[in-house]
């Protein structure tokens, strides 16, 4: 275990090597970075054997590059993050940080049970490439993840991390949301850009929008089956299932509404809201394997993704 003086240093050392100058972030302009847009959150592809697919991760990585997303998320829960070990976490985002365009953000998800690890791998995430960490919600001990803890563990992340940070709430695999007055105590925070919130609750996103709109704070959502709504509440983006099958359809809907073309986003919304429920029923059944490889076989012959297995148990 590293003590608190090493990691300042560490810390210290890779803000100055890690600094992109994207959207604003360490670009001396005293904001934090911009993390509005569509983001997929790409999937981990596995072989007949159960090892991690590098070759066919690039390849989908290729095919996902054509369409215009803000950049790419890895090891949300699309990506079977639980499913890897750290090694692989960490070899993947390496992996998608030589073949991705260098214009694009690459948001790596760090999140562990314990706040120590979660540094951890906060800061090896930076080491290989990711411009800031996606940091889930701890949650085996949820009973205990009341505010004052969730605020105490994002904080201490947030302080020794070299990247942006994004609150990362998806209570239908955690059992637990982060509470609305922890994200607004957060978002004052210096290195913690925003949140992805995957609830589906569209009056929360609206009050998160509002409780932190004179912070420099954004709101990500996890769905592509109410964003015209979140749009229109204030939030800057999403990453969304969907945006894996259907990215073009997925970033026009995101520009008929930047551009206030709110006939047509609501037309396009409504002809996504059916592809965007099969997607989750594919990600609620993603331990029954079975069922959930004909899902992603149909889904991944849409967007011509390699989805060749999953590290699962077959029920």
């Amino acid at each position: 275990m590293l003590v608190p003086r090493v990691w300042s240093s560490l810390r210290q050392r890779l803000c100055r090597d890690l600094s992109r100058n994207v959207g604003g972030w360490a670009s001396g302009e005293g904001r934090k970075m911009d993390i509005a847009g569509i983001y997929p959150p790409v999937t981990t592809p596995f072989t007949a054997t159960a090892e991690v697919d590098y070759g066919k991760l690039e390849e989908n990585l290729h095919k996902l590059g054509t369409f215009p997303f803000r950049g790419f998320v890895i090891h949300g829960s699309n990506g079977e993050f639980p499913f890897l070990t750290s090694s692989e976490r960490l070899e993947m985002v390496s992996r998608v940080r030589q073949v991705m365009p260098k214009d694009k953000l690459l948001i790596a998800g760090s999140g562990c049970e314990s706040t120590q690890a979660t540094v951890e791998m906060t800061v090896s995430m930076a080491q290989v490439g990711a411009d800031a960490a996606i940091v889930v919600t701890p949650c085996y001990y949820r009973g205990r993840m009341n505010s004052a803890a969730l605020v105490h563990h994002y904080t201490k992340v947030a302080d020794l991390s070299p990247i942006p940070v994004v609150l990362y709430s998806v209570p239908a695999y955690t059992g637990l949301d982060l509470p609305v007055e922890a994200v607004i105590t957060l978002s004052q925070h210096p290195n913690i850009v925003g949140i992805k919130d995957s609830g589906g609750d569209v009056t929360r996103i609206g009050l998160l929008v509002h409780k932190t709109r004179r912070q420099d704070f954004q709101v990500l959502v996890g769905s592509a089956g109410f964003l015209l709504a979140s749009y229109a509440l204030g939030a800057v983006g999403s990453v969304c299932a969907l945006a894996n099958v259907l990215g073009a359809q997925v970033c026009q809907l995101e520009r008929l509404c930047l551009t206030g073309q709110w006939e047509d986003a609501q037309k396009l919304q409504h002809r996504l809201i059916e592809p965007n429920a099969a997607v989750q029923i594919s990600n609620t059944n993603c331990c029954k394997e079975r069922e959930t490889q004909a899902e992603l076989t149909y889904l991944s012959h849409l967007a011509s993704l390699t989805t060749t297995g999953t590290r699962t148990w077959a029920l």
